[in-house]
C-alpha cells in the first residue's frame, strides 16, 4: 500500500498566478507559508517558517485565483509531486509541489475584499472589533434560534 498525501494550513505569500495550458485548461500556482515553534536544547523558543509551492488545476485553480489573495489563510489537501528540468547552464533543476485536490479558503487578509471565501457577517460594523482582534478572527453566531423542523434533511 502506498500513500502520497499532503495536508497543510498556511498563509499565502503572494497572489495566485493563473495560467492557461496549451490544452485550454487553467492552473493556478501560489505559495503557502507555515510556521513552527519549538524549544531548542537550551530551552529557548525558536520559530521557523516553511514555504510550500501549490498548484491547482481546472475549476479549482480558477476559484483559487479569484478568491485567494496574499496574506489570506488556506487549507490545502493534495499530493506531493517533484518535477525536474534541464537548466540553461547544463544543470538539472528540481521543484517539489503540492498538487491540490481540495482547497478551503480561510480568514481573509487584512484589507482584502469580502469575496475571500469567508461568509459575510450578519451584522455590518464600520469599525474593527474591540480587543485588537483582526476581522475574521471572531465567530459571530446567529441571533435567532434554529428550528430543527426547518432543516431539509
Amino acid at each position: 500500500m502506498y500513500l502520497n498525501k499532503a495536508l497543510i494550513i498556511g498563509n499565502l505569500t503572494r497572489d495566485p498566478e493563473l495560467k492557461a495550458l496549451p490544452s485550454g485548461s487553467k492552473l493556478a500556482s501560489f505559495s503557502l507559508a507555515t510556521n513552527r515553534s519549538f524549544k531548542d536544547k537550551d530551552g529557548n523558543r525558536q520559530d521557523t517558517t516553511e514555504y510550500h509551492n501549490i498548484v491547482a488545476f481546472g475549476r479549482l485553480g480558477e476559484l483559487c485565483a479569484q478568491y485567494l489573495k496574499k496574506g489570506s489563510q488556506a487549507y490545502v489537501e493534495g499530493r506531493l509531486q517533484t518535477r525536474s528540468w534541464d537548466a540553461g547552464d547544463g544543470s538539472k533543476k528540481y521543484r517539489t509541489e503540492i498538487i491540490a485536490d481540495n482547497v478551503q479558503f480561510g480568514s481573509r487578509a487584512p484589507g482584502a475584499g469580502s469575496a475571500s471565501g469567508t461568509p459575510a457577517s450578519t451584522e455590518k460594523s464600520e469599525t474593527a472589533p474591540s480587543g485588537g482582534e483582526a476581522p475574521g478572527d471572531t465567530i459571530e453566531y446567529p441571533q435567532e434560534e434554529i428550528n430543527p423542523d426547518d432543516i431539509p434533511f
